[in-house]
Formats: C-alpha cells, structure tokens, sequence
C-alpha cells in the first residue's frame, strides 16, 4: 500500500463527517460537507500540517496511536479501522493490546449527551476522546500530549486539575486508581506502553511506588466530586463511571439533580464554557 493510498482514504473520509455531527460548530463559507483538515487535527490531537502531508502523500508511517487517534476522529467501522491501519503498514492492534477502539454505537451514545459532560477513557484511564461540555467542566484537553492524557499520571504527577478532594477522597481515589491500573495490567501484560507507564510512575511518585508496592486491589466507583471551575464557581457532581466490557472502555459522565444550584451552574456552563473552546 503506498502512501497515496492512504491520503486518498484519509481524504474520502474526512468528506464524510459533518462538522456538527463532530461536535464542531458549522460557520462561514465551507467548500465541503465534510470535516477540514485544520478540523480533523484537532479532533485527532495532531497537526494540520500532518494530515496535510499524509493526504498528499507526502509523509509516511504514522504511528499506531496516530492511525488509532485518526479512525476515532474519521468514526471508523471496525473494518474500515482495520483498512487504515493496513494502509499504515501496520497491524490491527491484537488483544494483547489495550483496546482504544470505540465504537459506532457508542459514539451514538456520546454523540445524544450534548448538554452534559461525558469523556472515555481506555482501561487504563487515557482519555480518548471529551465532547465540548467535559472540556468546558474540566478543562481542555487538546494540547495534552502522550501520558499527559493518562488519569493515573496527572493523578500521581501533580498536573492541575479544577478536581478538589478532601484528605480523604484523595486517598480513596489514588488507592482505585492504582488497583485499577493493576487489574489492567494483568489483563494487558504485552502492552509496551502501559508497561512503560506504570514503570515512570514507579520512578516518578513515591505515592504511586507506595500504593503498587503494597499490591492494593479493588476499582474505582461512583462518586460526587466537586469542581472549582474559573467562570462558575464550585459546584458538586454526580461522577458516573460507566464501563464499557466488550471494548474494555470507560464512560466518565457528570451531571446534576435536576432543580438544584449545580444543575443550573452546568447550563450557565453549556453557554460560557463552550463558547470560550470556539
């Protein structure tokens, strides 16, 4: 398969995806239905000049993770996913791999939850992909690159986060992240990267070093969790944690009580935070 292959695959298919079914806002003049490239970049966390040089042929063997983060951006069938990768020179990720894939029907379902914050993440909490109400809620994770995306490490590295837990919280949250990652690994004992992840992280944070030392088992649950956000203020969510078993993927959704002072705090959010992401 030859580069031009692939550029006119990655081409056919970005015409195919409405800006707005993306979660894009639609304005101006467009000389395609479809998706831009400057679009498809961001949506894959990329550079435009790389979807560029890919389409025109121009640039060649892209990694797993882009040709991965490209099918999920292109909303891919699992064959047309497996096509891509075939056009990249590389195999279909094994299930010995973790599995980044979502899929048709639930993307449907993220694509229905425009009005609240939903994100998903892998087994091992790498985000994948956050609709505009979760970057507005949590922050906007486009310009995270690599482990950056991972929950465990911004967890255990000390990135900012508008998340504030008590003493207490804190500690329960870190103990089911750990075990969560734990669990993980014995299902995915190839995985380079993860193998990589948890081996930084050792290296890195005592805390996490502590808590994988001590073999803590167990997962993480629902929760409330309450958010410091720069426009609206504190307000306290439900967190539902939502897996996803065939495809070993977790759905992050919050919301509120209908009536209550948070409820009305995420609608003043669904206007002021996701216009500034525009």
């Amino acid at each position: 398969m030859t580069a031009t292959e692939l550029g006119r695959a990655l081409r056919r298919w970005r015409d195919r995806v409405a800006p707005q079914t993306a979660g894009l806002p639609v304005g101006g003049h467009r000389r395609t239905a479809g998706l831009r490239r400057e679009e498809l970049a961001l949506l894959a966390g990329i550079s435009a000049d790389y979807v560029t040089r890919l389409e025109q042929g121009r640039a060649a063997g892209p990694s797993g993770q882009v040709v991965e983060a490209l099918a999920r951006a292109l909303r891919l069938s699992a064959d047309e996913r497996a096509y891509l990768f075939q056009l990249a020179g590389l195999a279909s990720p094994g299930p010995e791999t973790l599995p980044a894939y979502i899929t048709p029907s639930v993307q449907r379902l993220l694509d229905r939850l425009v009005d609240t914050p939903v994100g998903v993440t892998d087994a091992a909490h790498t985000l994948l992909v956050a609709n505009p109400m979760y970057a507005a809620l949590m922050g906007d994770p486009q310009g995270w690159r690599g482990f950056e995306r991972n929950g465990a490490w911004r967890t255990f590295r000390g990135a900012p986060t508008r998340v504030r837990h008590t003493a207490e919280e804190r500690r329960a949250f870190e103990i089911g992240m750990v075990a969560e990652l734990r669990a993980t690994a014995a299902r995915y004992p190839a995985d380079r990267q993860l193998r990589r992840l948890i081996s930084e992280l050792r290296a890195g944070s005592e805390r996490f070093a502590e808590l994988w030392d001590q073999g803590v088992v167990g997962r993480l649950e629902a929760s409330r969790k309450t958010i410091e956000h720069p426009q609206v203020g504190l307000l306290t969510l439900d967190c539902d944690l939502l897996r996803v078993d065939g495809n070993d993927l977790r759905i992050l959704v919050y919301s509120a009580e209908p009536g209550t002072e948070a409820a009305e705090k995420l609608e003043l959010l669904a206007v002021v935070g996701t216009r500034s992401l525009v």
